[in-house]
């Protein structure tokens, strides 16, 4: 060891950031094994290398104590007096052991130890950046394909694409530049592994965020997404500046930001709508391109009965159920869809359940407060404590009667009740 093995020890701080202290006192560390297992050796010693020419030296420590148990790592008083008589109990005596061809040994271990120790510092600082990036989008290149894992350099980093996290019909070539979403950093004992997708619809989300400057800066939010990739994405916009169109900022002029997500994504087709905190609202927005005529909340079972067209229906539910099953997903709701050919028998039972009296109820003794003719109260309760709230609604809205759509199916039955008598 010499001057220039301290120069290569700086050289490693600057290059790679490992502390030019930590990497020496690993070395020492393991020089101290070195000379125990080289020397056959159970004293203990201490190597001790100067920071500033490189030498090294060993020295064997024993400690002062009253009995001596063990003479390799103890010695009594009386001897380490007659060394110095300024020793006192607890001191320690040191004697330099440096063997003449410990150089050889020291190098060795000092090799092994720093090429170690970059390993280490590497993996770890190779977690650290990518942990930080979790959730965002990178940019990385095809390296290898194998058994249909695609595995993406990203600099100092290998990502894996497997291939459930691979959108449908995609092909991948080598040295093809992609964008991928960082999902998930772990540590293994080969490093730190990166796990990618391009099916995830955080991937979405983030290619908006680079290409519609209003998500950036937060005046337009991306309130929720739901995706199917490979085929469509819905996602529900909103803003709280009145003077920005949250729909339009994220189509942008001619369609151009929408386009360079949906080119991105191989084509993958993107419906972005106005997000609503009212349900109705929402569900019929979420149901586009198709329109819809009616929409019936059930709050209690976050459910919702949607009435199209009779020509609107397939596009209602779309190509094998995709559309109706991500608006379903982007509104957190569960939505069945009829046509008006379908609802209408329901809106017309309705109604005739409505207008027929109840039986005439058999009375032995008439009481004389029993009404000799019966009202509507006494006729309509019976039938309408039958119906359904979404039916209630339907009713009220026949007889122009307005109704809480909060209130309870008693609390309608009384409204109806007393609008009606």
């Amino acid at each position: 060891m010499n001057m220039e093995f301290i120069e290569a020890i700086e050289a490693l701080e600057r290059e790679k950031g490992i502390s030019k202290d930590v990497l020496i006192d690993a070395i020492e560390s393991a020089l101290v094994s070195a000379y125990k297992k080289n020397y056959g050796t159970s004293q203990n010693v201490r190597v001790n290398i100067d920071r500033e020419t490189g030498d090294i030296d060993v020295f064997m420590r024993r400690d002062i104590v009253e009995e001596v148990e063990d003479p390799f790592s103890q010695a009594s008083l009386e001897e380490a007096q007659e060394i110095d008589p300024a020793y006192e109990l607890g001191d320690v005596i040191e004697y330099q052991v440096t063997p003449r061809d410990f150089g050889r040994i020291a190098a060795q271990t000092a090799k092994q130890v720093v090429v170690q120790r970059i390993r280490e510092t590497e993996r770890g600082m190779i977690y650290d950046d990518y942990i930080s990036r979790q959730s965002e989008v990178v940019t990385g290149i095809v390296q290898r394909i194998s058994n249909d894992t695609v595995f993406v350099s990203m600099g100092r980093a290998e990502g894996i694409l497997a291939p459930n996290e691979q959108i449908p019909g995609e092909r991948y070539r080598v040295n093809e530049r992609i964008k991928v979403y960082v999902m998930d950093v772990k540590k293994t004992t080969k490093g730190p592994q990166v796990f990618l997708s391009r099916t995830h619809p955080g991937l979405v989300k983030r290619l908006f965020e680079l290409e519609v400057p209003e998500i950036q800066e937060g005046v337009v939010e991306i309130k929720s997404i739901a995706r199917e990739a490979g085929s469509r994405t819905k996602i529900a916009v909103c803003t709280y500046d009145e003077n920005v169109d949250p729909v339009g900022s994220c189509v942008g002029t001619r369609g151009g930001r929408v386009q360079a997500v949906v080119d991105e994504l191989a084509g993958e087709k993107i419906d972005i709508i106005n997000w609503s905190e009212e349900p109705g609202k929402l569900i019929s927005s979420a149901l586009s391109p198709a329109k819809v005529e009616m929409v019936l909340i059930d709050e209690e079972g976050k459910s919702a009965t949607v009435v199209v067209p009779d020509y609107q229906l397939s596009l209602a539910i779309g190509k094998e159920g995709q559309n109706v099953r991500l608006a379903a997903k982007l509104c957190g709701w569960k939505i069945d869809i009829k046509s008006h050919t379908q609802y209408q028998p329901t809106l017309e039972a309705m109604a005739k359940a409505a207008e027929e009296p109840a039986e005439e109820p058999v009375i032995e003794e008439p009481a004389a407060e029993e009404p000799a003719v019966q009202t509507a109260e006494t006729a309509d309760v019976p039938n309408l404590k039958r119906f359904k709230k979404a039916e209630l609604i339907e009713y009220a809205q026949d007889h122009g009667i307005e109704l809480d759509p909060k209130a309870t199916n008693a609390a309608m039955i009384e409204t109806i009740m007393e609008a009606l008598a």
